[in-house]
């Protein structure tokens, strides 16, 4: 049975102090209702032990932004997946479209960092999404089919059952446009579709797929409103409790 999730990626914002401030106003909220959904506080790689000790609501998870596509060795400024293992986070967002832009990662890179995720035990939140210029060409349905291809179709039925997909239309991060539910429901149907034909029907109904993509209480009733979208990758609006918790209680 998948899980509905609303995970906040906080990305490189909030200084330690900050941080866990926010970690303890979530807490304190989430510890006085009975949320409906997991939920995950994607912090930067500093932040995560002192979040992890943070935080004591039985709902509540914490997750890295990223881990390197290395077991270990001289490799620096980065972290592996090990690494983030040892700090007590549950989670790791891999291929967010900021590292793929940004930071030049492919498909390839996603692989070996998807397989050293799932070896250290932690549960990959793989970002999938198609830029404007994809949309607009109608190729938005096979850029995404072929990132996950690429990236999680050598896993097996049991090692894919522990991913969780997050589906982000480039175009609307950070920009205030956000995708109707319509076109939220319709991208996730197609991908779940998608992992009917690769792995059968039980991995593709309990695979948990995520909206991201400048989603805020004003819409994420509308849609977590839609049966093949389970919760929310949440950006700017995990920044603060208030808001965040807002987008919790859509559920």
């Amino acid at each position: 049975m998948r899980k509905n999730i609303v995970a906040g990626n906080w990305k490189m914002n909030l200084t330690l102090q900050e941080g866990i401030a926010l970690a303890k106003d979530v807490n304190s909220r989430v510890s006085a209702i009975s949320p409906k959904c997991e939920i995950v506080l994607g912090t930067p790689f500093t932040h995560i032990t002192e979040v992890v000790k943070t935080v004591d609501a039985p709902k509540i998870s914490v997750a890295a932004q990223n881990c390197a596509n290395k077991v270990s060795g001289a490799y620096t400024g980065e972290v592996s997946a090990a690494m983030v293992k040892s700090t007590g986070a549950q989670y790791v967002i891999l291929g967010h479209s900021e590292r793929r832009a940004y930071y030049g990662e492919t498909s390839e890179t996603l692989k070996e960092k998807t397989d050293l995720a799932l070896a250290n035990g932690l549960l990959p939140i793989f970002c999938i999404g198609e830029v404007l210029e994809e949309r607009e060409a109608g190729k938005h349905f096979d850029v995404v089919k072929q990132q996950i291809k690429e990236a999680l179709f050598h896993l097996s039925a049991e090692a894919f059952g522990k991913i969780v997909l997050a589906y982000e239309p480039v175009w609307a991060i950070g920009t205030g446009k956000t995708a109707s539910a319509a076109q939220a429901q319709e991208m996730h149907a197609v991908i779940r579709g998608l992992l009917k034909e690769q792995y059968g029907a039980e991995v593709a109904d309990n695979c948990t797929i995520l909206y991201g993509g400048s989603c805020n209480a004003g819409n994420a009733k509308e849609l977590f409103s839609n049966p093949d979208v389970d919760g929310g990758l949440i950006g700017g609006a995990s920044l603060k409790a208030e808001d965040f918790l807002a987008i919790i209680s859509a559920f």
